[in-house]
């Protein structure tokens, strides 16, 4: 397997909205999805952390959170 990167998948489950933040480390991204818990007032939103060698994987493996509208695509690189 390749260099892999972590994403963080901010999921509105109501309106299907998404924001994506792509990480350098996998750590990083775990890292980041721990702080949006514990800030998260909405519970219909859903923050994941992921690990995949590209974005492109993750619309294939994980293709419930690509349904919706895009927030925005951030990097939240390190």
């Amino acid at each position: 397997m390749g260099d892999v990167a972590g994403y963080v998948v901010e999921y509105d489950r109501r309106t299907h909205a998404r924001r994506i933040t792509e990480f350098a480390t996998p750590r990083a991204a775990m890292e980041h999805r721990l702080k949006l818990e514990a800030e998260r007032t909405d519970r219909n939103v859903e923050v994941v952390a992921l690990v995949s060698t590209s974005l492109d994987t993750l619309k294939q493996t994980h293709s419930r959170y690509f349904a919706g509208d895009e927030l925005n695509v951030g990097n939240g690189a390190r």
